[in-house]
C-alpha cells in the first residue's frame, strides 16, 4: 500500500508571460513534481530560456483574445493523460517544502480533488494576511476551466474532495504588473453568464476599486438578487462592498444600513463590525463604535475563506479599539489593546506615538 501511495505522477502544470525574476524560486519549489510544464503566452523577456534550463516542459502560444480559462486549458493539455495528480500553480507562487510528500500521502483512487492552505497576502513583517484554503489540485480525467477571469475548475459529478492544510502554498505578488485586464474580462464573464453569482461579486466589487459608485452598487445587487447568491460570506461582503460605495457618495445612513444588514447576514465574520466601528469612530458615536468592537472580538476563529479582510485580524482592530476606549477614557484598556496593536506592528510609529500619549494620560493621575 506505502510503496503505491508514493508512486502517484505527479505534474505542475502553469501559464506565465514576463516572470523570469520568479522562475528560479517557483521551480525549486515544485521541483519536488515528477514534471512540470508551462505555456508561455508571449514573453519578450528570458523567461522560456530561464525554464528550459532548468528542465521545465515550456511551450508558447499567443491567446488573442486573451482569456485566462482558454490559456489554463491548453497548459492542462500539455500535461500527459497518465498523470495521477494535476497542480496549477502560477509563477509567483511558492509550495513550503515537503508538499509533494503530503499530497501522496493523502491521495488514493478515489480522490479528485485537494484543497490546501493558500497565503494570498502577506504583513509588512511576513505573516500571512488573507488566508484560505484553495483547490487547484485536481486528477487529469473531467477537469478543464471556465470564465475569462477569477476562472474556475468545471468540477466533475459527484467529485471527492480532502482537505490538507498542511500543504501551504504562499502568493508572493508583482506588484508591478498591471491587473487593468480584470474589469474588461469581469464584463465579459458575466455578459457570457449573467446567472453566475460568483463573477458578478467580484465584478460589483471591481468596480468598486476602480470608485464607480454606482456601477459597483447596481451590480451587488444583482448579486444578491441571484438565486444562486446563497453563500452568507459572500453575501456579506456584497453588503459591506455596497456599504463602502456608498461612503464613496458621501451618503452614510444608507452605508450604515448596509453595513447592518452586514452583519445580520454573516454575523461570524469580523469584517461588518470592524468597518462600522470605524464610521462610527469618526462620527463620535464611540459607544457604538465600542459594542461593536467588543462583538468582532469575540469571534476568536479566522474562517479559512477569501473573504477575510487583514484588517479584521492585525493590529488595525486593535489600534481601532484602542482609539475608542481612549475616547471612553478607559485608558488602562486602551494602552492594552494598542500595546498589542505595537506588538503586531512594532515599527509602526504612529501607534508608538498613541502608546506614549495613552502612558502619559495614565501617569498624570
Amino acid at each position: 500500500m506505502g510503496e503505491k501511495m508514493n508512486n502517484y505522477k505527479v505534474c505542475v502544470y502553469a501559464i506565465c508571460k514576463n516572470e523570469e525574476k520568479f522562475v528560479k524560486r517557483w521551480v525549486e519549489s515544485m521541483k519536488e513534481a515528477d514534471e512540470i510544464y508551462v505555456l508561455d503566452t508571449g514573453s519578450t523577456d528570458n523567461t522560456v530560456k530561464a525554464l528550459e534550463d532548468l528542465g521545465v516542459h515550456v511551450k508558447t502560444k499567443i491567446i488573442d483574445p486573451w482569456r485566462f480559462d482558454v490559456a489554463r486549458n491548453q497548459s492542462l493539455e500539455m500535461v500527459p493523460l497518465d498523470t495521477d495528480i494535476c497542480v496549477c500553480t502560477d509563477l509567483d507562487e511558492v509550495f513550503t517544502p515537503g508538499w509533494a510528500e503530503k499530497l501522496r500521502s493523502i491521495w488514493n483512487e478515489k480522490v479528485d480533488r485537494v484543497r490546501y492552505t493558500y497565503n494570498w497576502s502577506f504583513d509588512e513583517y511576513g505573516n500571512p494576511a488573507t488566508t484560505f484554503l484553495q483547490n487547484k489540485i485536481h486528477r487529469r480525467e473531467g477537469y478543464s476551466w471556465y470564465h475569462p477571469v477569477h476562472e474556475i475548475l468545471k468540477t466533475k459529478p459527484n467529485e471527492v474532495e480532502v482537505t490538507c492544510e498542511q500543504i501551504v502554498l504562499n502568493h508572493y505578488p508583482d506588484n508591478e504588473k498591471s491587473r487593468g485586464n480584470y474589469l474588461p474580462l469581469l464584463e465579459m464573464s458575466v455578459k457570457e453568464d449573467p446567472t453566475d453569482d460568483r463573477n458578478m461579486h467580484y465584478l460589483g466589487r471591481e468596480y468598486m476599486y476602480y470608485g464607480r459608485w454606482n456601477e459597483g452598487i447596481d451590480t451587488l445587487i444583482k448579486h444578491l438578487n441571484l438565486p444562486t447568491s446563497k453563500w452568507d460570506a459572500e453575501r456579506c461582503a456584497s453588503m459591506r462592498f455596497i456599504a463602502r460605495c456608498y461612503m464613496g457618495l458621501n451618503r452614510p445612513k444608507e452605508a450604515e444600513m448596509w453595513y447592518k444588514l452586514a452583519i445580520k447576514e454573516a454575523s461570524y465574520l469580523r469584517e461588518s463590525y470592524v468597518e462600522l466601528a470605524q464610521i462610527y469612530l469618526d462620527q463620535k458615536r464611540i459607544e457604538e463604535a465600542y459594542e461593536l468592537l467588543e462583538c468582532a472580538f469575540l469571534i476568536k476563529e479566522k474562517a479559512p475563506i477569501y473573504i477575510n479582510e487583514a484588517f479584521a485580524w492585525n493590529e488595525y482592530i486593535y489600534e481601532l479599539m484602542g482609539l475608542v476606549c481612549y475616547e471612553l477614557k478607559l485608558y488602562p484598556k486602551s494602552l492594552l489593546y494598542m500595546q498589542k496593536a505595537l506588538e503586531i506592528a512594532p515599527n509602526n510609529e504612529r501607534i508608538k506615538n498613541n502608546c506614549d500619549i495613552i502612558d502619559k494620560k495614565i501617569n498624570e493621575k
